[in-house]
């Protein structure tokens, strides 16, 4: 009976030793998952957070750009992007702003800037005001016809048309606050909306697209 209980009571030992160690193990194992779907469960609750921020703040800039549409500014429904409500005719081959256009161009400006202004910008959200100028092309002349080519010097007359309303701005006084960065784009012969046919000469015009920067919402 001697010999028996002094060869199990080692055994014993090794055995609860064992189940110890399985059950630290088990807890570690458990408490390292536990810890992890809580970091899950925190990221997920941030991203939704950070997600409810910007579809606020998408909702408040869609607010506020729907008050462009007026005497000055129309909304493109197909394309999305807001254009003059009136005709600014060029001269062909010329990037001189039209003396009839000068004074509803710098109304337009003044209302453009008074409808961003009028943005809450609490979280210094960002925004992109893109003024795309563009050229119609010569129906006298084939499409293919070198006339016709959208090559650099049809993209630099787009740009320096579109270059001119913001210098006309600027020398009216217009001052666009930092959040605000204005840019002049030439599109020249391309760009998605253009006119077609008889209509091609209404492509000498001006588009105003305005975005929020990317990476400037939720910060």
């Amino acid at each position: 009976m001697k010999e028996s209980k002094d060869f199990f009571w080692p055994s014993y030992v090794d055995l609860m030793t064992a189940l110890f160690l399985t059950m630290l193990v088990l807890f570690v194992l458990s408490y390292k998952l536990f810890k992890d779907k809580q970091r899950d469960n925190d990221k997920l609750i941030y991203d939704l957070k950070v997600q409810v921020q910007e579809k606020r703040k998408l909702d408040e800039i869609k607010a506020a750009l729907k008050r462009l549409e007026s005497n000055y500014f129309i909304y493109n429904e197909r394309y999305k992007r807001y254009e003059l409500n009136f005709p600014v005719t060029f001269s062909p081959q010329s990037a001189v702003l039209p003396a009839e256009a000068q004074a509803p161009l710098v109304k337009a400006g003044r209302f453009l800037l008074s409808q961003m202004q009028a943005i809450k910008n609490d979280d210094n959200v960002q925004y992109l005001i893109v003024v795309e100028g563009r050229a119609a092309k010569d129906l006298r002349y084939p499409a293919n016809d070198p006339h016709n080519l959208d090559g650099p010097a049809v993209r630099q007359l787009s740009y320096s048309r579109a270059l001119a309303v913001i210098r006309l701005w600027e020398q009216a006084g217009l001052r666009f606050p930092n959040n605000l960065e204005v840019v002049a784009a030439g599109s020249g012969f391309r760009g998605a909306g253009r006119y077609t046919g008889s209509q091609e000469a209404l492509n000498k015009r001006f588009i105003i697209q305005v975005q929020p920067k990317i990476g400037s919402i939720g910060k």
